[in-house]
This record gives C-alpha cells, sequence and structure tokens, in this order.
C-alpha cells in the first residue's frame, strides 16, 4: 500500500558543459536562491566527489561514465529523501548524461542545464590552469582541448555564460526548474 502523504521526489538538476563554463558557480548560486525560497537542496559538485567517493577514478571515457554513475546514484539517494539535487559534472559524452538519467528516472526526474560557454572563454577563466597545462602537453585529457564535449541535444535550458552575469545564468536555471517542477516551490501541507 503506497502512503497517501508521500511527495514525489524533487527533480535532480544536471549541470554540465566544458571545465570553467560556470557549472559550480551556477550550482551555488542556484542552491543560495533555493535556500532563500526554503526548497531542502544539495549541491553535489564532481570535483569534491572525485576527492571523496570516487577516488581511484581516472579520466579514461570508461572512468569519467562511471564517475557520473556514481554521482548519479548520490543524487537520486538524496531527491529520495525529499533533497533537490544540483549537480555540476563535465559530463563530456550524450551517453555519460543518459546513463545518469537512466539511473535517475523514472522515480527521479532529470533537469539537463547544459552550460554553453566557448573554450576560449573558458580557458580564460580557468583558475587551476588546465587548459595551459594541456595546450603545452602536459595533460593529455582535458575536456574541450584533447577530449570534445558532446553538445546536448535536447537541454531543459542552454545557459550561454559568456553573455549572461552569473545572476542571470542562476536565473535561467531557476526558471528552467519553475517550468519543469513547479510542485518544487509548493511547502508541504502541514500535519493534521
Amino acid at each position: 500500500m503506497s502512503d497517501p502523504d508521500a511527495r514525489t521526489p524533487p527533480p535532480c538538476i544536471w549541470l554540465a558543459g566544458l571545465p570553467s563554463a560556470g557549472k559550480t558557480t551556477i550550482a551555488h548560486g542556484l542552491g543560495a536562491r533555493l535556500r532563500e525560497l526554503e526548497v531542502p537542496h544539495v549541491v553535489l559538485d564532481a570535483d569534491d566527489l572525485r576527492r571523496t567517493l570516487n577516488v581511484g577514478l581516472g579520466f579514461s571515457r570508461e572512468d569519467r561514465l562511471e564517475n557520473g554513475r556514481r554521482i548519479a546514484v548520490v543524487a537520486k539517494l538524496f531527491a529520495q529523501q525529499g533533497l533537490l539535487p544540483i549537480v555540476a559534472c563535465i559530463s563530456p559524452y550524450k551517453v555519460g548524461r543518459q546513463l545518469a538519467r537512466s539511473v535517475l528516472e523514472p522515480a527521479v526526474p532529470f533537469l539537463e542545464v547544459w552550460v554553453n560557454t566557448p573554450v576560449d572563454v573558458c580557458a580564460a577563466r580557468d583558475m587551476k590552469g588546465l587548459y595551459a597545462r594541456a595546450r603545452a602537453g602536459e595533460i593529455s585529457n582535458l575536456v574541450g582541448v584533447n577530449v570534445p564535449f558532446e553538445p546536448a541535444v535536447a537541454p531543459a535550458v542552454e545557459v550561454f555564460t559568456e553573455s549572461r552575469t552569473v545572476a542571470q545564468s542562476v536565473e535561467d536555471a531557476l526558471q528552467a526548474l519553475r517550468h519543469f517542477s513547479p510542485g518544487v516551490f509548493t511547502p508541504p501541507a502541514a500535519p493534521a
């Protein structure tokens, strides 16, 4: 017997794009806006998870796919507990984003946000120096330089951070969420 008071889990917002495109910045900005709106959420940054949950994974195609799959599993667990997961993950392959979607759906809706930023803009923003190191031949597997990023086919929203401020990019993602899943913004009914 199902619980009539059980709520549908919130969607997972999956921000994909090149390194230094603005995924993490948008994720944390969106988290701040959701906090203001009293929407329970969690930000899952792939860089942080690579240093903890996904230690031991490299940057081969297979490891990148496994990294995304594991993040999707964690996101699903959070969503099933009522927290809206905001994932910031490069996710360079269409098949990888589809794998994440298949882990989450149908139980947890998947809202894909493509943070579409030109590689030269990403390289100029790069605080870690990854693009310079890749172009100097010190790194052989950087997405956007020697590993292609396969563009999203039909994302819920495409955010162009080159021409949008951080606040505007956050609002773009927030509006997509409002359109995609308006029930997220409805507080649960008070107990009788």
